[in-house]
């Protein structure tokens, strides 16, 4: 049986402990060294290069967090590496620069990123692949249930989660093209996804499919992202572990 002890013992810094005015950009060395570091475990976020690496990296396009401009999709490794994020010296990494810099140090939570199109299983391969060496602790997450499914098959040893939310937002979601909502918001596609874990949003923390989750299910559960004092209230009484960006935890 899979351990997740690790995943719900201490909280999670979200895209590393990131701290722009300390010079640390979220999704960066810096941020997953902070991490590592101070003892947290870190959430990061992954898409696949045009020559085929994988990458962490939120965003769709570079304009917010680089000099550059534009999307990030199309784009190779080198391309990419070639900008710088704003205000560091700190460039894109690659998901085996951030696996060879924590080392085992600490627990790594990586979302494979999906716009709800294509089905990407290239981009879970690939991650898979990256994972197969890595000897510490670590679990594979996404919001799109189809990812976790091809996880399953392409690596059932690898644990793997679902982010969730109530899927409100269409647009989010591809307007429901390829999963419908009520699959999405209820959790039901847990039969074919076979996720082991939950990231959900903590707003809706105490809702039914929580709920369901901690009591019936009685998977994990992690809660993103918490940022308000409020926020980890909620989540500390429902029993999530927190997802967190902006504070210490440990102050």
């Amino acid at each position: 049986m899979t351990d997740f002890s690790w995943l719900t013992a201490r909280p999670i810094a979200h895209r590393g402990l990131h701290d722009a005015k300390a010079g640390r950009i979220e999704n960066t060395l810096s941020a997953f060294d902070a991490a590592a570091r101070a003892g947290f475990p870190m959430e990061m976020d992954v898409h696949l290069s045009a020559d085929g690496v994988v990458y962490v990296f939120h965003d769709d396009v570079l304009d917010r967090l680089t000099t550059g401009k534009g999307p990030v999709a199309g784009r190779t490794m080198a391309e990419l590496k070639s900008v710088p994020m704003v205000g560091t010296g700190d460039r894109i990494p690659t998901l085996r620069q951030v696996l060879d810099l924590v080392g085992g140090r600490t627990g790594l939570v990586i979302e494979i990123k999906s716009y709800f199109a294509e089905r990407q299983r290239d981009l879970v391969e690939a991650t898979a692949r990256e994972l197969a060496t890595y000897d510490g602790p670590v679990v594979v997450e996404s919001f799109d249930p189809r990812q976790i499914q091809d996880l399953a098959e392409i690596a059932p040893d690898l644990p793997r989660g679902i982010v969730a939310d109530d899927a409100a937002s269409a647009a989010d979601y591809n307007h429901y093209r390829h999963v419908g909502r009520e699959e999405l918001a209820t959790l039901s596609h847990r039969s074919w996804s076979q996720f082991q874990f939950v990231s959900y949003w903590v707003r809706l923390l105490g809702n039914d499919v929580s709920r369901r989750v901690r009591d019936e299910w009685k998977l994990p559960v992690t809660a993103w992202t918490i940022r308000k004092p409020d926020e980890r209230r909620a989540a500390t009484d429902f029993g999530a572990q927190l997802v967190f960006e902006g504070f210490d935890p440990d102050a």
